[in-house]
């Protein structure tokens, strides 16, 4: 409960290198999410490369952190892999989710970057990184080590809740 309460998008990072360790466990909780009839249509791209990175800035214009960012994992969905048409947005928002959280846990900042569904976004984004024709970016996730402090905000909100009915 700590790591999901205390997520917070985090914009500005230390140059620390995160460990391909640390990497390889933010992939295995992004892994670790459901996905409808466990189909999984998740695919990841590290990246790592600062050229790969300030062109993503080009064409999205809330990805400027992405130039301070020692890595960043792009989170894809493969539609040739579904079993339930439409489900690998769902099943790769709980993937992106699970990274969020585990980034968090491990102290690391993050934040939670939308491509998909904005066209303007998602065909450039897709040219740069070579993606097959079945593969869309779903979200990219900047991370690093935080070198801004923020507190997480307390969201509950007991008017949205309802028991049974509307």
């Amino acid at each position: 409960m700590d790591a999901i309460l205390n997520r917070k998008s985090i914009r500005k990072y230390k140059d620390i290198k995160v460990s391909d360790e640390i990497v390889e466990e933010l992939l295995k909780a992004g892994m670790a999410a459901p996905s409808a009839g466990n189909e999984q249509p998740w695919e990841f791209i590290v990246l790592r490369d600062k050229e790969i990175m300030r062109k993503i800035t080009e064409v999205h214009q809330y990805s400027k952190m992405l130039l301070d960012a020692d890595v960043a994992i792009v989170v894809c969905g493969d539609e040739s892999k579904e079993k339930f048409r439409d489900f690998w947005i769902q099943d790769c928002s709980a993937a992106t989710e699970n990274i969020l959280i585990a980034a968090e846990d491990k102290g690391l900042g993050a934040v939670w970057l939308g491509v998909y569904p904005m066209a303007d976004r998602v065909a450039p984004i897709k040219k740069l990184l070579n993606l097959p024709a079945s593969v869309n970016p779903l979200s990219i996730i900047p991370v690093g080590y935080p070198a801004e402090q923020k507190e997480p905000g307390d969201r509950f909100n007991k008017t949205r809740v309802h028991y049974d009915r509307w």
